[in-house]
């Protein structure tokens, strides 16, 4: 039976953020604003949830429970802690919008989870693909995340591409304004696709566009983003995931 009491996110992230977090003021990030609005939560129930993407959903450079995709599921589970969460991802290092359909069809998941997270199309820039290439491909994998969410939009989120610019890698590159040129042309279409659909999307570049300043924000490859960077990631995406998971 369903049982509805009020909890605040924000208390949660509080704890989890603080669990992150090094005695280095450089890795102190501003507090993120208190939640009131009361989230519906349901008891002994089990939910599952799908991430897909390339490296940054699968945490190249960080321990396995380091990256978002895991880090979400554990505080979504903090949540309610007599409901139970499993994760499945589908992601690899390198792979671009026309990799990850492939891997899809590949795998073929069942279609019966309460949340997908889509993040996508860094290497699509990365490898010089064309842009009409990913204006294509990425509505094409916003409806297989909507037909594995149970054919509901509400449970699907995106999330931004990261800018690797703003990396040691990146510096290195002597090409970091094009890098993040081109990043802001990806996540506009992105971005619009997701309003004019209804669809969430949640902006998580601006974090990594820290990386340069706050060096703990990037992982000991000089690319990919550290744990605490997916830490702050979970931040933005856990007030919507929460959200879609009790739809």
């Amino acid at each position: 039976m369903k049982k509805q009491f009020q909890i605040t996110v924000a208390f949660f992230l509080f704890l989890f953020s603080s669990s992150c977090s090094t005695d280095n003021p450089a890795t102190k990030t501003t507090p993120i604003p208190v939640i009131t609005k009361p989230i519906p939560q349901t008891q002994n129930q089990s939910y599952s949830y799908l991430a897909i993407g390339d490296s940054y959903t699968i945490g190249q450079s960080v321990c396995e429970t380091c990256r978002f995709p895991e880090q979400l599921k554990k505080i979504l589970g903090n949540l309610n802690p007599t409901n139970t969460y499993s994760l499945k991802i589908i992601a690899q290092t390198g792979w671009t919008t026309t990799n990850l359909i492939s891997a899809i069809n590949t795998q073929n998941p069942t279609s019966n989870y309460d949340l997908v997270t889509l993040l996508i199309g860094v290497n699509n820039q990365y490898q010089n693909r064309p842009i009409s290439l990913y204006e294509k491909e990425f509505p094409e994998l916003i409806n297989k995340a909507i037909a594995l969410a149970k054919g509901d939009k509400t449970n699907v989120i995106v999330v931004s591409i990261p800018d690797y610019a703003y990396t040691p890698f990146g510096q290195r590159s002597g090409i970091q304004s094009t890098i993040s040129m081109e990043i802001d042309n990806y996540n506009a279409f992105a971005k619009k696709y997701c309003t004019d659909n209804t669809i969430e999307f949640v902006n998580i570049t601006d974090i990594t566009r820290q990386g340069l300043t706050n060096t703990d924000l990037v992982a000991q490859d000089g690319l990919h983003p550290s744990e605490l960077a997916h830490s702050l990631f979970v931040e933005r995406i856990l007030p919507k995931a929460a959200t879609a998971i009790q739809n």
